[in-house]
């Protein structure tokens, strides 16, 4: 019985390590193949203002060097956000290994229930084994 309940257990997780890897899948495939529609959007990236809150302690050096940084950033960003639909078919292959070395865990998880139930059983029968054959000893 205990071995049943601790596959049960066992394929339970599996079915839940299942689900959790094919959404992931989905939600990672759909944003990647919706962001090369974001290109465009990193022209403003170079724009980018302080809180008027925090623009007295903050040195104007410091912002045209940021402001500087960013714009030299957008080049790269724009080729990033139009490469990322390439990289959807990518992350199946991804998703699959990762699946597949989830499961291998849970499988030796199983297989080291199994042994530890097997070793518990045995231990305890020849704990009562041998409580048996005092209790004869001492008739």
């Amino acid at each position: 019985m205990f071995y049943t309940l601790s596959w049960l257990a066992i394929a339970a997780l599996f079915a839940l390590w299942s689900m959790a890897a094919w959404a992931l899948h989905a939600v990672a495939v759909w944003t990647l193949s919706r962001a090369g529609a974001l290109s465009g959007s990193a022209a403003g990236l170079g724009d980018i203002a302080l809180p008027e809150w925090l623009a007295p302690w903050v040195p104007v050096e410091w912002v045209q060097s940021f402001a500087q940084l960013m714009t030299g950033f957008v080049p790269l960003l724009e080729s990033l956000l139009q490469a990322t639909p390439t990289l959807a078919g990518g992350m199946t292959v991804v998703a699959w290994v990762l699946w597949g070395i989830g499961s291998a865990l849970l499988l030796m998880l199983g297989a080291g229930l199994h042994f530890a139930i097997r070793l518990w059983l045995r231990r305890s029968a020849r704990g009562s084994s041998a409580q048996t054959v005092v209790a004869l000893a001492t008739r």
